[in-house]
């Protein structure tokens, strides 16, 4: 969350920017930044881990040493956490961060570059929110944990996320090779399994 009040008077000026930063989901790691600032240059700064004022300039540690001498100006800054920062939040996850958008996954057959395996196998998944994800291969129902390489949760840029996982392997005969797919949007994962038996035109699998 970003506020900003600026004024200005005789070339002067004054603006305060207030910053709300959390990395959890419960908000419980809340930390506000307020700083005030003059021609661009912080001069007070409150920081809430701090829970009092600094100072940066002659000017700026007078004033941060007069607002901590008094305990309703230090409790009300304080209180921001909670009154400002933790409710804003609280209202933009519920609108935002708690909507889930499904990912539509796709297994596909690439031509491996080099490596110890013959052939490689590559499972996407596309336009999913939020961008915590879990992709897994299995082979004949276990999960495979060596060969695999995936991307990170790669941003589109427009809210939406993807992802994108490679198997190496050797194809042995009635083997099953399975991809995984796991999201808050789904009620339960999406598993497609690869079948080479089938057509060029037919292996490419798209699961919505």
């Amino acid at each position: 969350m970003l506020s900003a009040f600026t004024g200005a008077a005789n070339g002067y000026y004054y603006s305060r920017w207030a910053k709300c930063f959390h990395g959890s989901r419960d908000f419980s790691d809340m930390v506000m930044v307020d700083n005030y600032i003059f021609n661009k240059d912080v001069h007070i700064q409150f920081n809430s881990t701090v829970g009092e004022f600094v100072g940066y300039t002659a000017h700026g540690v007078y004033n941060a040493e007069l607002y901590n001498k008094d305990p309703n100006i230090l409790q009300q800054e304080r209180a921001e956490v909670e009154r400002v920062c933790k409710h804003n939040a609280k209202n933009r996850q519920s609108a935002i961060a708690d909507k889930t958008v499904p990912p539509k996954v796709k297994l596909s057959s690439v031509n491996p570059a080099g490596g110890r395996h013959p052939a490689v196998l590559v499972c996407s998944a596309y336009r999913f929110y939020p961008h915590w994800i879990k992709v897994s291969w299995m082979r004949n129902g276990e999960v495979v944990k060596t060969d695999v390489t995936s991307t990170e949760e790669m941003p589109n840029g427009d809210w939406y996320y993807q992802i994108h996982s490679h198997l190496e392997y050797t194809p042995k005969s009635g083997e099953k090779i399975s991809c995984a797919v796991d999201h808050a949007g789904l009620t339960k994962p999406i598993i497609i399994d690869w079948d080479p038996s089938l057509p060029e035109s037919e292996r490419n699998k798209i699961a919505i």
